[in-house]
């Protein structure tokens, strides 16, 4: 079995366009019908999140943390502990491509790392679409919990996700890394992400997006 993890705080807009989403990727014809379990797991929600979750069938688990890397953690647990060899991680603003799940396992590794990409830059001024390209093509090692795969063999031999609020996925593939595990940073399968800047959270993608809207409206690219 394959299990699909979702952290989701409040994500009532979102949720089910990725779950959606991670549905046709389940039905892929190159997993051969294995089954896949969508685990959503709901971190100090107040909004219809659980509600959009069952309508659309996957498995909830909740916590009052406020943590990414605790839900990450306690959904993991939840899909390992029924059974599942490999564990795709994605967030609730982000849609994945059919292949997503196959592409994955056909990378015959024990981790996969893959890209992320905005395809809406509407909301934003001139310049910061290029910005981000810019910055992103000088990283040859990619790391987002929005696009990631783990065998559960490696995934018990790193330890887990740490419950830190912000680069729990890194911190996880560096443990993999220091055990010599093979974690392939693939630019394929890339999933399409939300491109938000509003957070709480400083450090994070969305803040990254945030800089990056403030960089170009004070000094724009030359043309």
């Amino acid at each position: 079995m394959i299990g699909v993890v979702i952290p989701v705080h409040d994500e009532e807009k979102l949720l089910g366009d990725c779950l959606d989403a991670v549905r046709r990727a389940a039905m892929d014809p190159l997993l051969d019908a294995e089954p896949v379990e969508v685990v959503v797991v709901l971190d100090a929600c107040a909004d219809r999140s659980a509600a959009i979750a069952i309508q659309r069938k996957a498995q909830i688990v909740s916590l009052n943390a406020r943590c990414v890397g605790a839900a990450r953690a306690l959904g993991a647990s939840f899909a390992l502990d029924n059974g599942a060899r490999w564990v795709a991680f994605t967030d609730a603003d982000t849609i994945v491509p059919l292949n997503w799940l196959s592409m994955q396992l056909d990378l015959y590794a024990d981790a996969s790392c893959g890209q992320v990409a905005i395809e809406d830059w509407s909301a934003y001024p001139r310049g910061v679409r290029e910005r981000y390209l810019m910055d992103y093509s000088m990283d040859t090692r990619h790391i987002h919990g929005a696009n990631l795969g783990i065998s559960a063999a490696a995934y018990r031999s790193a330890g887990g996700f740490a419950a830190l609020k912000l680069g729990e996925d890194a911190a996880l593939v560096s443990s993999l890394l220091e055990r010599k595990a093979d974690v392939r940073f693939a630019g394929a399968p890339r999933v399409s992400t939300s491109a938000r800047w509003e957070s709480t959270v400083e450090g994070g993608f969305a803040a990254m997006l945030r800089r990056l809207r403030e960089e170009a409206a004070v000094e724009p690219l030359a043309a």
